[in-house]
């Protein structure tokens, strides 16, 4: 996951597919995609000027080009690989 402020961040493709989940006070705004569920991006609670976005779902990124990045186990809520 990435941070942006607001204006720096532009769904280009797909903003018909998403789809938003709220919960609580409704500041938190969480979008999915609504064909395959992946999570995109959402706005924050703490921080409501930015986005956390999912850097995979940047067409034609080289996550590889990142360096090491760890994998969340969304199911389990832990990081890949840790014991």
């Amino acid at each position: 996951m990435a941070t942006a402020r607001l204006p720096e961040l532009t769904v280009t493709q797909g903003v018909d597919k998403l789809s938003l989940y709220q919960w609580n006070t409704r500041v938190a705004l969480h979008y999915f995609c609504s064909v395959c569920g992946i999570y995109t991006h959402h706005r924050r609670r703490s921080a409501p000027d930015e986005y956390g976005f999912n850097v995979a779902c940047i067409e034609n990124i080289d996550l590889d080009s990142l360096g090491e990045i760890p994998l969340t186990d969304g199911k389990d809520l832990s990081i890949v690989g840790e014991e």
